[in-house]
Parts: C-alpha cells; sequence; structure tokens
C-alpha cells in the first residue's frame, strides 16, 4: 500500500489537555502512525505531582527524554532523575509515577510504543483529577478510567 505523503504533516494530533496543573500536549497518536507510536509533551509545575495512582502497563513501553527541568521518576521503588537530554525507558509492568521535587518547570516528552494509549484517556482522567479541584482525585473513577485504557494502578502507597 503506497503512503499518502499529502497527508504528512507536523504535529498532526496537536490536543493539549490540562489534568490539574499538569499539561499533556498530544503530537503524534495511534491514528497517525499505523499504531506503531504516541508522542506527547508533558508539562509539570514546579512541586507538582502525578495526581493519577502509580501505575504500569503491559502492553506497551513509555519512554521519556527531558528537555526542560528534572522529572523524579519512580520505577519499581527505585527513583531515576530525567533532566534535559536524558532519556528513560520504562519497560511493560513496571510500576512508575513520577514528581517534579524542585520549583522549576518540567518539560519532557513521552513516548508510548506501540499506541496503545491515546488522548481519550488523558481527557477522562482530566474530568475526574479537575474535578477535585486541587483535592485528591477519586480513585475508584481514577481505577476504572485507568483499567479500561490498559494501565494497572498499584496498590495504594503511604505517603512519606
Amino acid at each position: 500500500m503506497a503512503h499518502q505523503t499529502s497527508d504528512l504533516r507536523v504535529n498532526p494530533s496537536d490536543e493539549t489537555i490540562r489534568l490539574g496543573p499538569l499539561v499533556v500536549r498530544f503530537l503524534l497518536t495511534g491514528d497517525n502512525s499505523t499504531g506503531s507510536i504516541a508522542a506527547f509533551e508533558l508539562i509539570v509545575p514546579g512541586a507538582q505531582r502525578l495526581a493519577a495512582p502509580a501505575h504500569s502497563h503491559d502492553h506497551y513501553e513509555e519512554t521519556i527524554y527531558g528537555i526542560d527541568g528534572v522529572l523524579t521518576w519512580t520505577v519499581d521503588g527505585k527513583q531515576i532523575d530525567v533532566g534535559p537530554g536524558q532519556a528513560l525507558c520504562i519497560p511493560r509492568g513496571a510500576i512508575h509515577r513520577f514528581d517534579n521535587s524542585s520549583n522549576q518547570d518540567v518539560r519532557a516528552l513521552c513516548v508510548i510504543t506501540p499506541a496503545a494509549i491515546g488522548p481519550q484517556y488523558f481527557r477522562e482522567s482530566a474530568e475526574v483529577i479537575n474535578a477535585a479541584a486541587g483535592g485528591p482525585p477519586d480513585r475508584a473513577k481514577m481505577t476504572e478510567i485507568m483499567l479500561r485504557h490498559g494501565l494497572t494502578p498499584a496498590p495504594p502507597q503511604p505517603q512519606a
């Protein structure tokens, strides 16, 4: 099958989704890549953490590339700082989450291979996170959304 170069364009899936203070800006989805890759820019303001529960996914790898600032990822209990020009591949099945422990905003590129998740997961999560108005999101609703989109929430951990 020949490809249609007339359909090629930069950021074909340009969509910005706000999840509380975090911003996800989709650049590519599986629809743009015959399912091989999804890519989005993640912006995490200073002193913010992932509102959704730590989680794993069995159907894709997630690779993080640091652009600005340092994001601290906890992967299977190990803390790993990812700064500008650094990349971290989170393997399938690894429980992970992130925190921005500095006052500097962080920008990172997140690449999902294959493209098993897309903007719909983030739109649905944003509804629950934004409804919490800065408080903890409804864990049952978040868990239902995560499971439906192929993410497995980790059991709640005591907060340090």
